[in-house]
């Protein structure tokens, strides 16, 4: 009974402690300024407005008829724009769903000096593996800073200047054609099973998070060097509060028995 009694209090002290760690995460979280907080479920603002390739003004309203696929770069970004745009290049030649019929994509820059005329050069460079008549439905967009500030605080997307660069993470948003927020995948590249499942979800207006959001737990985005580097603390003690969860329901079970 002892032994119990002391696990039981191991367990209460390890899952306090823990408890404390995911409040202080969950704290920080809401405070950051780089990276992502998930708005999985809200509306984003329709009536904001931006330029499209053409110089045309629009708005998000008008555009946004079909499940869209919704990221954020800046085109003089030395890192890793350039890959997720590839990558979204990529997958989209490969998912099995057509481009223009079944969804769309925006790119917006959250970089006030990029222009439409920027925007169609950096296209050029990520559409290649798309058929031609579909292009257009990958649309690239530019604003001011008063859109650009409403549009990524409404997906929860924070970004930081650093000199005349920027420190941000890299996702993609499925919207549903309403506009609501359906899901976020993360990544520099993505499989096409996933972006298909998220598009489905985003036509039903189903919000739901993504396996890859685990990640974020045990992973940490570095501003600096813009990497992601292990957390070997959380994933320690996720697993030691595992395993000594799983040693009181067995000692507990033999107690019962005798």
């Amino acid at each position: 009974m002892k032994r119990i009694t002391s696990l039981f209090f191991l367990l209460a002290i390890i899952t306090g402690l823990k408890a404390q760690d995911m409040v202080q995460t969950n704290l920080i979280k809401n405070d950051i300024e780089i990276g992502i907080i998930e708005k999985l479920g809200d509306t984003i603002p329709m009536n904001l407005k931006f330029l499209n390739e053409a110089s045309d003004t629009v708005t998000l309203g008008s555009l946004i008829d079909k499940p869209t696929i919704l990221f954020f770069v800046y085109f003089d970004c030395p890192n890793i724009c350039s890959p997720l745009m590839d990558g979204v290049g990529d997958v989209v030649s490969k998912v099995d769903m057509q481009l223009g019929k079944d969804y769309q994509v925006i790119t917006i820059s959250f970089n006030t000096k990029d222009t439409p005329e920027k925007a169609i050069e950096k296209k050029k460079n990520f559409v290649q593996k798309i058929s031609k008549e579909n292009q257009k439905y990958w649309i690239y967009l530019t604003g001011d800073q008063e859109n650009i500030n409403a549009i990524t605080e409404a997906v929860g997307y924070r970004y930081k200047a650093q000199g005349l660069d920027f420190a941000h993470a890299s996702c993609i948003i499925a919207l549903s054609p309403q506009g609501k927020i359906t899901r976020y995948l993360y990544g520099l590249s993505f499989l096409p099973f996933d972006l298909k499942m998220a598009l489905v979800e985003a036509q039903k207006g189903i919000a739901r998070p993504t396996i890859n959001r685990l990640l974020e737990y045990c992973f940490a985005y570095n501003p600096g060097s813009r990497t992601y580097t292990i957390q070997i603390t959380r994933i320690i003690g996720a697993i030691t509060l595992l395993i000594v969860a799983v040693v009181f329901g067995v000692l507990l079970s033999r107690k019962r028995k005798k």
